[in-house]
């Protein structure tokens, strides 16, 4: 019996300790993950010069996914300054296939001429642009689509909706700053990516999410990296 007592006790000393570890490092990532956006250090990465505003952890996941999946075509909502446009081309140059369509309400100077990429001026839940987008995608046979405009979750949840049938089985539906209104960034916010996400995967049996993609402890998109099934 005081074998037994002293195996339990063991078993459960070996438990707490591993999950004290467990909870450490979260919240260890946590704060370096408060500590890090807070210091608007993403405003000023750049790939090849040209603004990304991503945390480069997300880029280095983004590759990896392009490699592995080899997109004919990656959408993107949120063109900004083009930089994370720039990077996915570059990407697509290294793997000698892939174009970008990117969409925003504008076209703002400097943005990069590059022959992979394809810039659409409006809404991203424009009846218009959508059509566009399918237009441009119509040969392709894989297709990833990222979402990085408006944050509000009305908006993300629209595009979650929109976008969502296009991308192909196998592929990627990637919603960005899903870490604002409090996870854990910006508090105050309000309902945004997280929420839409949330919402859209009660409603979708078509995607799951890849929590291996958040292997490196910090991303600006937890819970983000869509997978279609």
């Amino acid at each position: 019996m005081r074998s037994l007592f002293a195996s339990l006790r063991n078993a459960s000393y070996r438990l707490r300790t591993a999950l004290d570890r467990r909870f450490l490092k979260r919240r260890i990532a946590r704060r370096f993950h408060q500590l890090y956006y807070g210091s608007g250090v993403d405003r000023r990465t750049n790939w090849l010069g040209k603004p990304v505003w991503k945390c480069p952890l997300d880029l280095w996941v983004y590759q990896e996914i392009l490699f592995e999946t080899r997109p004919d075509v990656i959408v993107e909502c949120g063109t900004a300054l083009g930089g994370s446009a720039f990077f996915y081309a570059s990407v697509c140059d290294l793997l000698q296939n892939g174009r970008i369509v990117t969409i925003d309400m504008q076209r703002r100077p400097g943005l990069v001429d590059h022959p992979r990429i394809r810039y659409l001026v409006g809404s991203s839940i424009d009846p218009e642009i959508v059509s566009q987008v399918r237009t441009h995608i119509a040969d392709a046979k894989r297709v990833m689509v990222v979402l990085d405009s408006n944050h509000a979750c009305e908006h993300v949840l629209k595009e979650l909706r929109l976008y969502g049938p296009l991308v192909s089985r196998g592929n990627y539906l990637v919603v960005e700053d899903s870490n604002i209104n409090g996870h854990p960034v910006l508090p105050s916010f309000g309902p945004g990516p997280m929420e839409a996400i949330q919402e859209f995967m009660r409603e979708s049996k078509d995607f799951v999410i890849d929590s291996e993609r958040e292997k490196f402890f910090v991303t600006y998109n937890p819970m983000g990296y869509l997978r279609r099934v």
